[in-house]
């Protein structure tokens, strides 16, 4: 007898999920969920669009590492407010962890809430958080293969941000292979090529995310 152990824990996973989107909703929030590999720039990410969102939109950030608050103390000092997740080795965040994150978070406060999810490609994929969108960061060090070898995460992806694009004339990363790649598994999804350090693309990127919020921030 084989018992599958993963629909179980999706399915409270998924409930918990709801409920979490039900209370954002109901507190006029945005959830944006952050994937990508180590290094790949979450974080960095998340400071260059706090900084050109931060006039507009009021936000908080929700940081989820093994071990470890750097970012999370990184985010702070840019006068944010931040909660620090620590899964102790888990490879992605869930919904529970979200919920007593939002507990620590004064919701009536909040625009946006970003979640710099565990860096990996593979596990945050199957957990809902009550988000209302998963965004992937690929960095151009990491080659313009990865949307064939970690087709999934590109598939749920309401966008795709293809961040250090200014050290592309250092690495053999062929763009339009990946753009082509990512349009074949997500058709839909914008590519937002950018540099998170040097600022280059970023507006862009912000301009797209505040249209999203549009329908929940008002």
């Amino acid at each position: 007898m084989q018992i599958e152990m993963s629909q179980p824990i999706l399915a409270h996973n998924d409930r918990q999920a709801t409920a979490n989107r039900e209370r954002l909703a109901a507190h006029h929030v945005y959830l944006l969920d952050l994937m990508a590999s180590p290094g790949a720039g979450k974080t960095s990410t998340i400071l260059a669009t706090i900084e050109r969102l931060a006039k507009r939109f009021n936000v908080a950030v929700i940081e989820g590492d093994i071990a470890s608050d750097v970012d999370a103390q990184k985010v702070k000092a840019a006068g944010v407010p931040a909660v620090q997740i620590n899964t102790g080795g888990a490879c992605h965040l869930e919904s529970a962890m979200i919920a007593r994150a939002l507990d620590a978070l004064d919701l009536q406060a909040l625009d946006l809430i970003i979640v710099e999810n565990v860096g990996n490609l593979v596990c945050p994929t199957e957990f809902d958080l009550g988000e209302n969108a998963k965004v992937m960061i690929l960095s151009v060090p990491e080659g313009d293969d990865k949307a064939l070898k970690y087709p999934a995460i590109f598939e749920i992806s309401r966008a795709v941000v293809l961040n250090k694009v200014d050290t592309m004339p250092v690495f053999n990363f062929d763009e339009q292979a990946f753009l082509s790649s990512v349009a074949a598994l997500n058709p839909q999804a914008p590519v937002f090529a950018l540099s998170a350090t040097s600022g280059q693309g970023v507006d862009a990127w912000c301009e797209w995310l505040a249209k999203q919020m549009q329908s929940v921030v008002g």
